[in-house]
């Protein structure tokens, strides 16, 4: 779902960031409102753990490979508008260090992942679930059904966006300039992609991180109604005497980034995401303007990968390029926080002007 540089055609790219611009200003306007020091870490702690399930890949029937988001859970633990810098976040990290999504389709893949996913998921959720409480089986059905068709949605997009390429963009022979399938072949791929695989992966892990987040941390879904009488294990977090202890929710993320190089497993590439060589092996040629845009931005562990310990060909050097790349990504994410609670104290301690 990454959309790489020289897939999208400049303008393409130009009008979708354009698009995101009021919506990110509106995200951070939404969440610095009600901005509170104590949920930076929480917040980190999303992007953290969406950037590692997005490594982890897992193979689709066609070949290519296709991985979950937590969008949608994102999206109920922390609200639609903190999910999405949250998201805008992880996507903006794999693309600058990992080369994971274009940097001038960063618009796109934002628009996708970070506001398309999460809102479609989380209204979703909301109308299933009704009146249900957390911890309710009704409560995970909605949540499950919310985060397959949020993260379908979100492919279909990319798909479309993709897919009209090939009809705006071409040369005067009708050779696409980008992308080089049209609609029906992209929108065909992405479907396959996220019905039959990240979809049903996407519902699995929202539902069982819900019941994990519900069995260790119940106030993190205080807001929810019917949350005081679902639970009675969790009473002394539902009290008010303290914020959520984020330490419990670091031994899973922890135990996930162990587990990212499970996605070296997943053989191919996802539908879309090729290289110029992969690219040009599948089509016989390669277009140019995806050619002139490819290679201008060079990441520094592209493709979760230590050049020198790639070049071995060896699986344990592409084991620890994984597991670099997922510390590296989460040491970034860090700092930002960091930088978020510094300048929310010195806010604090300053008072109003």
């Amino acid at each position: 779902m990454h959309i790489p540089d020289g897939y999208l055609s400049p303008s393409t790219s130009v009008v979708l960031t354009g698009m995101m611009l009021p919506i990110w200003n509106r995200a951070a306007r939404k969440v610095s409102a009600r901005f509170d020091v104590g949920r930076v870490p929480l917040i980190a702690i999303g992007a953290a753990f969406s950037f590692v399930i997005m490594m982890i890949n897992i193979p689709v029937p066609d070949g290519t490979t296709a991985h979950a988001v937590g969008g949608t859970l994102l999206a109920i633990t922390l609200g639609p508008w903190a999910a999405t810098l949250a998201l805008s976040v992880a996507t903006l990290i794999q693309a600058l260090f990992f080369g994971d999504g274009g940097i001038l389709a960063y618009g796109a893949n934002a628009l996708n992942m970070a506001v398309i996913l999460p809102f479609a998921g989380y209204y979703i959720f909301r109308l299933i679930r009704g009146r249900s409480a957390p911890g309710s089986w009704r409560y995970y059905a909605a949540a499950s059904v919310g985060a397959y068709v949020g993260i379908v949605l979100a492919g279909l997009a990319t798909g479309f966006e993709l897919g009209i390429q090939p009809a705006l963009f071409h040369t005067a022979a009708g050779v696409p300039l980008y992308s080089p399938y049209g609609l029906k072949v992209a929108l065909g791929a992405m479907a396959i992609a996220h019905f039959l695989v990240a979809g049903p992966v996407e519902a699995a892990v929202t539902g069982l991180a819900l019941a994990y987040i519900f069995r260790t941390q119940p106030n993190m879904l205080a807001g929810e109604p019917g949350v005081a009488e679902a639970t009675t294990t969790g009473a002394a977090a539902m009290d008010g005497r303290a914020r959520p202890a984020y330490r419990a929710l670091l031994v899973p993320l922890g135990i996930l980034v162990v587990l990212t190089p499970i996605g070296l497993l997943a053989k191919g590439t996802a539908w879309g995401e090729w290289g110029l060589g992969e690219l040009g092996d599948r089509l016989g040629y390669a277009p140019s303007g995806l050619v002139r845009l490819s290679a201008w931005w060079h990441s520094l562990l592209p493709d979760y990968t230590l050049g020198a310990l790639e070049a071995t060909g060896s699986k344990s050097g592409a084991i620890l390029g994984y597991l670099v790349s997922g510390l590296v990504g989460l040491a970034v994410i860090g700092i930002i926080a960091g930088g978020l609670i510094i300048a929310g104290r010195r806010r604090t301690h300053a008072g109003p002007s």
